[in-house]
């Protein structure tokens, strides 16, 4: 029960934690009306508008700088932390996340002009690949134009600046 408490009352994590869930919670309510259905996905999902892992470093980053200071050792490491992250989700994951989408076109087209052909027994034919690799579609939604990396550095900051400190 104290380690709990404990957690519950280190400023820098609520902080941070609230960051990320009011950014998935935007994400959910944006996808929505943008296509008219829930999905539940996006709650915890990676990917789309506001940036969440933004969201959560910069609030962290902000929450530390509020406790520490900017010339304090832990606001460096949050800083630069946050850095990469955002980094990260503008380059690496990003071109992860157009790189999947072309396979999946790739996969679904080629399951398109596959033709069955007789097998021998025991091999898989052509056409049972293609189903196969289709059957196991590549996350598209992996990282983060940078609008969605400055929304949720904006929601980040935002909630840190407005999150009282304890």
């Amino acid at each position: 029960m104290q380690t709990l408490q404990k957690f519950c009352g280190n400023y820098v994590l609520c902080a941070a934690l609230t960051a990320w869930i009011a950014a998935q919670v935007i994400k959910t309510i944006l996808n929505f009306v943008v296509t008219k259905k829930f999905h539940a996905e996006r709650l915890v999902g990676a990917g789309g508008m506001p940036s969440a892992h933004t969201a959560l470093v910069c609030s962290m980053t902000i929450a530390v700088s509020k406790l520490t200071g900017v010339n304090s050792p832990e606001f460096a490491i949050a800083f630069i932390i946050a850095a990469v992250v955002m980094y990260d989700a503008m380059g690496v994951r990003r071109a992860a996340g157009e790189q999947a989408k072309v396979l999946n076109k790739i996969v679904f087209q080629w399951g398109d002009v596959v033709k069955k052909e007789s097998p021998q027994e025991g091999e898989s034919t052509k056409a049972d690949v293609s189903e196969e690799l289709a059957q196991k579609e590549l996350k598209e939604f992996l990282g983060h134009t940078p609008l969605e990396v400055l929304g949720g550095a904006l929601l980040g900051i935002l909630i840190a600046m407005l999150f009282p400190t304890f």
